[in-house]
């Protein structure tokens, strides 16, 4: 779409609508031309108190103008997103009227729109939560509903929180394959076998490090979540001499929860269940994405459903405490009537914890440079919807959220959760409610804080990416850790001076 910005250089905020309203259309900026068939011209004016943004767009022959004033107030942080506040909802007001239709999250853009039922809740509850979401960004009531009961999960997890808490995440950067849709920094261990005890070497060294700054800090581990890649891509003893560091390295007394991720049933064993269950694993991560063998194959896991069902079948013979069962909708040679049958099946599997997530077309991607061929927003829609009915059913509720760019129909990711099953973990990052020390390659440590004014505050720092690099260059991590450190020495000296 060919985009002309007049009085403002507000890209970002313009970019984030585009994708949402148009999500098969890139930007072009300059200026429009007779033969072009999109395109959107967005002026500001602002005085001193208020900024207005009016959009006329045009949409295959059809147009449409929309205008939306905002008053501006406070820092100018906060008048920076009141100008993108107005910009959105005069771009969402501008494409709806030319399009005839508007996206399930309205006006909504960016990853967490819990952040607006939240702030909605502690202004005038759920409500007046309702009506902001629905009045002010037309959000469809569905997606209200799910916004504002993830908000409130956010809160409880909140209000259960010290200040000296944090969260401790390891990556294991590895997959037996890997899948058309991803786009993470993992390597298939087919190709990088060698590479494994030497990563595990260069992680253990970070591990006890890290262990030693948390401890000077005076630092307490809530919850540990080892991602990856697939962790348990690492054999019985590796996982074990792992294990032990972290324990050797923290002090895991006080954790609310463990948890490690299985995410392929080609790499469960009951060995190696043996082992998590020696180091008081209290939730395991099962991700089929899909219980239908033609998927599987499109996307590139080397198992088939059957290979979950008895990889769930050990799973359920351990006795972990809590199980999550990942789910995608979208997936290439997917329908509705085969996604409703895999969520059905993930039902029967004893799994307490369900993630649902939405497809999103990543750049990196297999499917994105192979042009595959994906169901369109409308079946993502059908799939979405009967997987939000059948949760509830079964007495599931939505705990956290997210949204992604390129995702199929604008749509979401949505944990689900029986009564007392959530993952804080994923509360915590998802909500930005405490800081998340990142070890491992590709780690992006997150620190929040407050200023002296009592603002939020945060930081982050990121290890190096790829394996090798992580492996040849541990002065980064260093750095990081020395960074983590000094953020959180200030943090104690303000936390002193408010009690």
């Amino acid at each position: 779409m060919k985009l002309k910005l007049i009085g403002h250089d507000e890209k970002y905020a313009l970019e984030q609508s585009l994708l949402t309203l148009f999500p098969g259309e890139r930007p072009v900026y300059g200026e429009i031309a007779p033969e072009d068939a999109r395109w959107a011209a967005v002026t500001m004016t602002e005085t001193a108190g208020e900024v207005t943004f009016t959009t006329e767009l045009s949409a295959d022959g059809k147009a449409a103008r929309c205008s939306y004033s905002c008053p501006l107030s406070g820092d100018d942080y906060e008048r920076e997103g009141q100008r993108r506040h107005a910009l959105g909802l005069s771009f969402f007001g501008a494409a709806r009227e030319a399009l005839g239709v508007a996206p399930p999250w309205g006006s909504l853009t960016g990853v967490r729109p819990t952040k607006v039922a939240l702030a909605a809740l502690r202004e005038g509850g759920r409500e007046h939560a309702e009506r902001v979401l629905a009045e002010t960004y037309c959000v469809t009531p569905e997606r209200r509903r799910l916004a504002i009961e993830a908000a409130e999960a956010g809160q409880r997890a909140a209000d259960a929180l010290r200040p000296d808490e944090i969260s401790l995440y390891v990556g294991i950067p590895f997959c037996p394959t890997r899948c058309a849709y991803c786009s993470f920094v993992a390597q298939s261990v087919e190709k990088t076998f060698a590479m494994v005890e030497p990563y595990l070497d260069a992680l253990c060294a970070e591990i006890a490090a890290a262990g030693e700054m948390v401890r000077d800090t005076g630092l307490r581990i809530k919850s540990f979540y080892m991602g990856g890649g697939t962790p348990t891509t690492l054999t019985a003893p590796q996982m074990d001499r792992l294990l032990a560091a972290l324990e050797a390295a923290f002090d895991f007394s006080g954790l609310a929860e463990l948890t490690i991720e299985a995410g392929r049933p080609d790499t469960i064993t009951a060995e190696k269940l043996a082992v998590l269950k020696a180091h008081d694993v209290t939730r395991l991560s099962v991700n089929p994405q899909s219980m239908n063998d033609a998927v599987l194959a499109a996307i590139g896991r080397r198992h088939t459903a059957e290979d979950i069902r008895r990889a769930m079948a050990l799973v359920g013979e351990a006795g972990f405490p809590h199980v999550n069962m990942d789910l995608i909708a979208g997936l290439s040679e997917d329908t509705p009537e085969s996604f409703r049958a895999s969520l059905d099946e993930c039902l029967t599997m004893g799994a307490d914890n369900i993630t649902v997530h939405t497809l999103s077309l990543k750049k990196g991607s297999r499917i994105t440079l192979e042009g595959t061929r994906i169901p369109g927003g409308d079946e993502v829609a059908e799939m979405l919807d009967y997987a939000n009915a059948a949760l509830r059913t079964h007495g599931y509720a939505p705990y956290y959220l997210y949204r992604q760019k390129y995702m199929s129909g604008s749509f979401e990711n949505v944990g689900w959760t029986l009564p007392g099953a959530e993952s804080l973990y994923n509360i915590y990052i998802m909500e930005e409610l405490h800081g998340i020390l990142s070890l491992g390659a590709g780690g992006s440590t997150k620190m929040v804080g407050r200023t002296a004014g009592g603002d939020a505050l945060i930081r982050r720092c990121f290890n190096a990416k790829f394996p090798k690099e992580y492996i040849e260059r541990g002065e980064k991590w260093r750095a990081n850790l020395a960074e983590f450190a000094a953020f959180y020495q200030t943090q104690k000296t303000l936390w002193r001076a408010m009690t």
